[in-house]
């Protein structure tokens, strides 16, 4: 049985088409079984003692994001989701109030480092809007920064960063690095990437439940008593497990096996979009990543598309407004993200109803 075959038996049956992976996929019914058998089990015996039952099943799941993310069990802790993480770390910080980004980094991480007093340097990079390595080490030996975040895969463009190449040049300048990890993890290759704290969610391209997030730091970073509030308190140990059976799912496929798939996705999804008439791909071809960005004809607006792709052909995707990088978006788009399950007759599908909501 193919990966993608594999996918589909595992889940209920979509109705519709769903391209929406980068914003919630779908869950499996070993998942969804999960989360709700714990449920019922909280009812019979009280949430406690269901917590404390449910405890090994967590720890595979915490150990499960150690291994994927290149830390270890104990250094994992379960949140409500990636903003969430951001602002534990950010909010621990007892440093500089001063944090190197992307320009076109993702505009709720900015407004954490705003209501945090942090204040934003912008790192150097390419047309396409990746980090520039050797013109970010020049930028950060000139003005060292006390923090660098790196938001690995953003929401607004499916471009991959080369977050290894700023660890290495933040761990010779002595600058924690920090990566948001939500669109990359269970998506892209999130090991051994030498960052001082990686984070993410549940819902995406891990296919858990939404609520749930993670965060990986390296000892040392958070100080005891903000690990002891997150090990106290109030959590959905319900989500966490069944975010831990959709990662022991993702294992179990075989990681290397969902990222290749994942590539050939985004290529496939480029090439059926690449002719439709007026919208543009932002993308190349090539880009490693299952995200595929659309730019609109004039006139045509993206949240107006969305809502009747949804409505008259029942195929969901995502409208992503300028805010979502204030920095780097020019205007609206409409994001297209399938999973490894993506067939070409759905994505001849949406090549069709794009003209016909746009026309």
């Amino acid at each position: 049985m193919s990966l993608a075959e594999e996918w589909r038996s595992a889940r209920p049956p979509a109705a519709g088409v769903h391209l929406d992976s980068a914003a919630c996929s779908r869950q499996s019914f070993a998942a969804v079984d999960a989360a709700t058998a714990h449920a019922r089990h909280e009812a019979e015996v009280g949430g406690y003692v269901a917590a404390e039952a449910a405890a090994p099943a967590l720890h595979a799941g915490r150990a499960a994001v150690g291994a994927l993310t290149g830390f270890a069990a104990a250094d994992v802790v379960f949140t409500t989701g990636a903003t969430h993480a951001l602002r534990v770390v950010l909010g621990d910080w007892r440093g500089g109030k001063t944090v190197a980004c992307l320009p076109g980094e993702y505009g709720p991480n900015l407004a954490v480092m705003a209501r945090l007093g942090f204040e934003t340097v912008p790192l150097p990079v390419d047309g396409a809007g990746r980090l520039d390595p050797d013109a970010a080490a020049r930028t950060l030996a000139e003005r060292p920064t006390a923090l660098a975040h790196l938001t690995m895969l953003g929401s607004h463009r499916g471009t991959v960063q080369p977050v290894a190449a700023l660890a290495a040049i933040c761990r010779e300048q002595g600058i924690p690095l920090i990566v948001d990890a939500a669109q990359a993890f269970a998506h892209l290759d999130c090991a051994d990437l030498g960052a001082d704290a990686v984070y993410s969610t549940s819902r995406k391209w891990a296919a858990g439940p939404r609520g749930v997030g993670v965060l990986a730091t390296r000892s040392g970073l958070l100080t005891d008593d903000t690990l002891a509030g997150l090990a106290d308190a109030e959590a959905n140990v319900a989500a966490q497990l069944g975010f831990s059976v959709a990662l022991g799912e993702h294992v179990a496929a075989g990681p290397e096996r969902v990222r290749a798939r994942l590539a050939v996705v985004g290529a496939q999804t480029r090439t059926a979009l690449a002719d439709v008439p007026g919208w543009r791909v932002v993308e190349s071809v090539d880009e490693p990543s299952a995200i595929t960005t659309l730019t609109p004809p004039d006139g045509v607006d993206p949240l107006d598309v969305r809502a009747r792709l949804i409505a008259e052909h029942g195929i969901v995707t995502t409208f992503a407004g300028v805010g979502r990088s204030p920095g780097e978006m020019a205007g609206p788009a409409l994001r297209v993200s399938p999973h490894v399950d993506v067939t070409d007759e759905e994505l001849g599908t949406l090549a069709a109803a794009l003209v016909a909501v746009s026309s």
